[in-house]
């Protein structure tokens, strides 16, 4: 067991990069497709996943130190470490649970498949982190295996029903056809899409045009997406406290975040097609005319201006959460460049208005904080369990991310009533 432990898991380190473009020229060639033509599909999904993943970097590596720059001039003392989600995958690949979780998972989702009760291919293995982490929680309220793997199991059922739910609005607004979104982090803030209907049928409030064609057209030149990005990234520079040349240089990076990521999606869904469409017509031939998705990585709707500008904002928004919110005990940080990711689906049922996501996506995030601060307690002994490196000086940790995880709170907290 612990051979086949430091396999998965020495896998797993390798990466999106690695394991997506394998699992795509695999399923070029269950579909039918020629060796070269899946090998092409496979390795154009790994080149646009390596440049999705360095304009992440570009934009993590910027918004972790302008974050700890605002939490630092507000004197904030809270007494949870927001980790960040490469360290909460870490504590939970580290669990006893761990070795299971993605066999388990790809037979949950072909027996799915087969039973017609999800049209979604899961093909982000990577981030079946997100069933492990709900598993490895249950299992330390519960210490029973069949548990944690059964919550696991409840995880990621209700992914690939939501991401079934949401596929056409991925879709039309983000013009992705064939994919759906099953990322454990996005999912969570699904509930926000019917709060986004509420919004949008207030009398007035409804009216507020934000989305970036709008934009666009009232501002001309000024309203595009680069000087979007320009702006709002010197803004979160100057609340950070930065000199001019920090301030200018954090735009800057901002402003390429919002050209070059669009760029990398098409790149993504070029590889993509051709794969899309081979299943699609495999499906069809052996189980009659039939909708299939690829589940990918959340990245893919990175790609759309609105998502990231949203986040921008949102950024201080949560810092400032943080601090008035009575209650919460969770210091943000690690996870603030994850809320690109946590917002797409706001995004995408506001139909890009950046003002409505902004306001349902606070919304979610108050939510998320003080889940947050309720499972530390239990974040934390499984990090002590994991032989996880506590940060200095902190007494409990926690995230934004799986840690105030909605769908992951719910299960945890019906599975603590058999412990």
């Amino acid at each position: 067991m612990d051979g086949f432990v430091d396999f998965l898991q020495g896998f797993l380190g390798l990466g999106a990069t690695v394991i997506l473009p394998v699992a795509i020229f695999l399923l070029g060639l269950l579909f039918g497709q020629k060796p070269g033509k899946a090998f092409r599909s496979g390795l154009t999904i790994g080149v646009a996943f390596v440049g999705i993943f360095l304009v992440v970097d570009l934009l993590v590596n910027n918004l972790g130190p302008a974050a700890q720059g605002m939490v630092d001039r507000l004197g904030v003392e809270l007494n949870v470490i927001d980790i960040g989600w490469p360290a909460s995958s870490s504590i939970a690949w580290a669990s006893i649970v761990a070795a299971f979780i993605i066999p388990l998972g790809l037979i949950v989702n072909v027996i799915m498949l087969m039973t017609k009760t999800t049209k979604t291919m899961n093909v982000d293995i990577w981030n079946f982190w997100h069933y492990t982490f709900t598993a490895a929680m249950v299992y330390v309220v519960t210490n029973n295996l069949v548990l944690s793997l059964l919550a696991a199991v409840i995880f990621q059922v209700v992914c690939l029903k939501v991401a079934d739910w949401t596929a056409p609005m991925v879709s039309e607004f983000y013009e992705l056809p064939g994919v759906s979104i099953a990322t454990g982090s996005t999912i969570s803030y699904a509930p926000g899409i019917f709060l986004v209907k509420g919004l949008q049928k207030i009398p007035g409030v409804k009216n507020w045009a934000a989305d970036p064609e709008t934009i666009e057209k009232r501002f001309g030149i000024m309203g595009e997406s680069i000087f979007i990005g320009l702006v709002l990234g010197a803004t979160i520079g100057f609340l950070a406290g930065y000199s001019v040349g920090d301030i200018i240089e954090i735009g800057i990076a901002m402003a390429a975040v919002m050209v070059l990521m669009p760029r990398m999606v098409k790149i993504l869904m070029e590889g993509l097609m051709p794969v899309s469409e081979s299943a699609r017509e495999w499906l069809n031939k052996r189980f009659g005319d039939r909708e299939i998705y690829i589940g990918l990585d959340a990245a893919v709707a990175l790609g759309h201006p609105s998502v990231i500008s949203t986040a921008l904002i949102l950024v201080p928004v949560t810092v400032l959460l943080a601090v008035i919110l009575p209650g919460n005990a969770l210091l943000p940080f690690g996870d603030l460049a994850t809320i690109p990711f946590i917002v797409a689906f706001i995004v995408g049922a506001a139909r890009g208005n950046i003002i409505h996501s902004v306001i349902v996506g606070a919304v979610m995030i108050a939510i998320s904080l003080y889940i947050a601060t309720d499972v530390a307690p239990i974040f934390t002994q499984m990090a002590i369990d994991g032989n996880f490196n506590m940060p200095e000086g902190s007494a409990q940790i926690s995230s934004i991310d799986q840690g105030g995880n909605i769908v992951n709170y719910l299960i945890v907290k019906l599975f603590s009533l058999f412990s």
